[in-house]
């Protein structure tokens, strides 16, 4: 029951074959065998989990479902719910209750869905992976000895491991897409402003990671309703979020970037899954045209000036013995920004427009782009990032960032898996700004095209 999608799980609880209580125990016995390795979990609450699904299953009877009523759900760390402390996943944080929760956590509850846990952020949600000075080291399912990602860490890794079938991350420099393609499960990065989100900040959102894409579209349809506490959100608007009939493949125009401009070149085997895949969608039809790199190493080292100050000053906020709880690479990282003046961070903060004005330019000719989402598959869990190297902080994200700050929806897609390791591959499906159903659609029609992929790791 624990590998059951919340389609099915809503289908079978309609139909009287399954009840939320016996899902919630098969996901709980899921848990209690692999979270021990994995540590995947924060906030872990089994007992208040099976309430919930009681719950569910009285209204169930009732013929008053609601629209995600008894299904498994993990939120990210940082997004709160009340009652629950958000240390970010940093041990300087005072571990203070949430007085509310945040849009997401409140849309998912009037849905009904059944809250087992909060999962494993790295501090301040700055890595691509999951080392924290607070959650213990988050772990790969695919290979133990590999990281997640992040800093959607632990969403990412419960995903691939069958704790439920809906998890909600965040996403500001690829913290969906990263640990999505790196687990093997599908991530959603959607437009700024569909799902509203507290803190609000520009580039981050919130989204899905689930092992199908109708289980997605089946949270964005909830997740994307209106909560006025988000001043950048968007107007709500009328999408089906579940009509996920592909678009007429035949004749669409699909640009391939396979160089990003700056950092870690593609290593072969991902050059080939990606190149293979823009191969499936010529064969049903659609133009694949090589887009070349359109954003700039300058770009990148700009905007990391601007963040490294915004993090030296929240730093110098903190009291030094707190201060020094913070992950030494933070602080390190962080401490760059020490001699900047102000010209330089206002330089460094006007990349990111510059960062958004080129990626949308780059993407006008085309309906979709298709790239990697990362140059290199799963790297060691204890390391912070491919190049463990806090004055290369950036390298491995040439391809996720740039959509953050354009403000276009962006999905990583399994689409293969290295020969070596046996590590999962994500394709990056990026469409127009605004179109999340669009890169949905395509998602789901990549998904229907793809080979076979391997069984869930066990």
């Amino acid at each position: 029951m624990h590998d059951l999608s919340a389609a099915e799980l809503l289908t079978r609880y309609a139909d009287g074959s399954l009840s939320p209580v016996e899902v919630a125990q098969a996901v709980i016995a899921r848990i209690e065998r692999c979270e021990p390795t994995l540590q995947a979990l924060y906030a872990y609450a089994p007992e208040r989990a099976l309430e919930q699904a009681r719950a569910s299953e009285t209204r169930w009877r009732r013929g008053e479902a609601l629209a995600l009523d008894g299904v498994p759900l993990t939120l990210k760390e940082n997004i709160a719910t009340a009652g629950t402390p958000m240390p970010l996943g940093c041990a300087a944080t005072p571990l203070v209750p949430a007085a509310e929760d945040a849009p997401p956590a409140a849309r998912l509850r009037e849905a009904g869905a059944v809250l087992l846990a909060k999962t494993t952020m790295p501090d301040q949600g700055m890595l691509s992976s999951s080392l924290s000075s607070f959650h213990p080291l988050t772990r790969n399912p695919w290979d133990t000895s590999k990281t997640p990602g992040g800093s959607s860490a632990g969403a990412g890794a419960a995903a691939a491991a069958g704790y439920g079938p809906l998890h909600v991350g965040t996403d500001i420099g690829g913290s969906i897409r990263l640990p999505a393609s790196w687990c093997g499960v599908f991530g959603l990065k959607p437009s700024l402003g569909r799902i509203p989100i507290r803190p609000a900040y520009a580039g981050r959102v919130a989204g899905p990671m689930t092992r199908t894409v109708q289980d997605a579209a089946l949270l964005m349809r909830t997740l994307s309703r209106p909560d006025w506490r988000d001043a950048t959100s968007l107007p709500p608007q009328a999408i089906d979020w579940l009509d996920l009939e592909p678009r007429e493949l035949r004749g669409l125009r699909l640009g391939l970037q396979m160089e990003a401009g700056w950092g870690l070149p593609v290593e072969p085997e991902t050059a080939a899954a990606i190149a293979a895949a823009a191969r499936l969608f010529e064969q049903a039809g659609a133009i694949v045209e090589p887009l070349a790199p359109f954003t700039t190493r300058a770009m990148v080292e700009g905007l990391d000036r601007f963040w490294r100050m915004r993090a030296w000053l929240e730093l110098q906020q903190l009291p030094p013995e707190r201060r020094e709880r913070v992950l030494p690479y933070i602080r390190q990282w962080a401490e760059g920004a020490v001699g900047l003046d102000g010209a330089a961070v206002f330089r460094g903060q006007a990349q990111m427009q510059a960062l958004r004005e080129a990626s949308v330019a780059a993407c006008q000719p085309f309906d979709f782009v298709l790239s990697p989402v990362s140059p290199v598959p799963a790297f060691d869990a204890r390391l912070a990032s491919p190049v463990n190297d806090p004055e290369r902080p950036f390298e491995h994200i040439a391809f996720t960032l740039p959509f953050n700050m354009s403000e276009q929806p962006s999905a990583s897609v399994p689409c293969g898996m290295t020969t070596a390791g046996g590590l999962p591959i994500g394709l990056q499906i990026t469409g127009r700004r605004f179109d999340d159903l669009g890169v949905l659609q395509l998602s789901a029609a990549f998904e229907r095209m793809r080979a076979p992929l391997p069984p869930w790791p066990m």
